[in-house]
């Protein structure tokens, strides 16, 4: 039988009895029951020392856990009266897939609030005549709607978690991190080659991108290829790709594709051996102003503990690598049986050179209280509730030690030369 796991709704002797079966439940439902026991025992020593309280849910049995902030003693959000917060996002119909994605999830479990879309145009958006890398901004998609959240004309912002720098503007701070969707990149092909795969195109076929670390991986295993860019949101690129002549395939996150219903489109899955992919590539990201703790004990309530932990390593690993995403930096992330496994690489432009590594560590879960500070923003700009706050310290120290291992490795020589490069591009 899977399990459905609220703290508030299960009996202790039934999470008990989950816990301590020896035959016929799956070690999922048992970690489930664990957390779920743990956040009770939390949750009753909070109640007799009037300090704060830490509710666990689960949105259904595929998911490690959601971990809510925590709340005032007798404050509940279901006692609260109705709550109106501001979405911002951008126009285009991606994002307001996600954005719909993050209110209907948020509206199940707090249903006396009420959520506004407030929609925008980025920097991003509005520059369409260059590669993103040669724009010179690391925050093309988020600046605009930083700016708002900073003069309050919105509440929280709904992300693309790949488009966020590793670093945010003082007093913003990532409020959740939902489920991932697929991490890696998928090509679409040209009608005149659908169903074949990159490696089969002729010479000089063109692979539409602006992805810096697409074309260093791709020249690197796929020498053949040539490499231009394509800008516009996912609509415009497909019709780019079908009726302009000038693409013979275009390579994109696959979790874009899935959000937008194009199944059918994909032709190929690459690999991390043929591509690894970007920092946060598949999550939807929830930033916030640092100091909003309303806002927080509401739209934390979206993160996945298993999305949360990948994403504190990842966002570790690009910050003591480079402040943005602007140069070729790859990444993969695994966790499973408390066991988180990293690979990072770096590349210069044109693939040639590449200095990777790869570790792992064990991530503890949910922690006693006592041991974090309330409401621990990690280094990567992340808010959780002080019970997970020790498997984001864990999971930022991987990150971290994974990128210092590459900058020994002469990596950071490598990413020097890919930002000279790129400077001359943007004069």
């Amino acid at each position: 039988m899977d399990y459905q796991f609220s703290g508030s709704e299960i009996s202790r002797l039934a999470v008990t009895q989950i816990i301590s079966s020896p035959f016929g439940e799956s070690e999922v439902n048992r970690s489930k029951a664990q957390m779920t026991l743990a956040a009770m025992t939390l949750n009753e020593s909070s109640r007799s020392s009037a300090a704060p309280v830490a509710y666990l849910t689960t949105s259904s049995f595929t998911d490690v856990c959601c971990v809510a902030a925590p709340c005032r003693e007798g404050d509940k959000l279901s006692d609260m009266e109705e709550t109106v917060l501001r979405v911002g996002t951008r126009k285009s119909q991606l994002a307001m897939i996600q954005t719909h994605n993050v209110i209907d999830t948020l509206s199940q479990i707090h249903p006396h609030v009420r959520f506004e879309i407030v929609t925008m145009d980025t920097i991003g958006d509005r520059i369409l005549d260059k590669a993103l890398p040669e724009i010179g901004q690391t925050n093309l998609f988020t600046k605009d709607l930083e700016i708002a959240l900073a003069d309050n004309r919105i509440d929280l912002i709904v992300h693309s978690l790949k488009d966020l720098p590793s670093t945010l503007p003082e007093g913003m701070a990532i409020a959740a991190i939902g489920k991932r969707a697929m991490t890696g990149d998928v090509v679409l092909m040209n009608p005149k080659y659908r169903n074949t795969k990159i490696s089969d195109l002729p010479q000089n076929s063109v692979i539409g991108t602006s992805s810096l670390r697409r074309i260093a991986q791709l020249k690197r295993n796929y020498p053949h290829l040539s490499f231009q860019n394509v800008r516009g949101n996912l609509n415009t690129r497909i019709k780019k790709l079908d009726e302009s002549g000038v693409y013979d395939a275009l390579v994109l996150a696959g979790a874009g594709v899935l959000r937008m219903g194009w199944q059918e489109r994909i032709d190929q899955e690459l690999t991390t051996d043929e591509c690894l992919y970007a920092i946060g590539q598949g999550a939807i990201g929830v930033e916030i102003r640092k100091n909003d703790i309303k806002t927080f004990s509401i739209v934390s309530g979206y993160t996945d503990f298993n999305s949360l932990v990948c994403n504190a390593a990842e966002r570790a690993f690009l910050r003591f690598l480079d402040k943005g995403c602007s140069v070729p930096i790859g990444i993969c992330t695994n966790f499973t049986d408390s066991k988180l496994t990293m690979t990072g690489a770096v590349f210069n432009l044109d693939g040639s050179k590449c200095v990777k590594h790869s570790d792992e560590c064990d991530i503890t879960g949910l922690s006693d209280k006592n041991q974090c500070q309330n409401n621990y923003e990690s280094l990567s700009s992340i808010m959780c509730s002080s019970e997970i706050c020790q498997s984001l310290i864990e999971a930022e120290t991987l990150g971290k030690h994974v990128a210092d291992i590459i900058l020994k490795n002469h990596g950071g020589e490598v990413l020097a030369e890919a930002r000279k490069i790129m400077k001359a591009a943007q004069k």
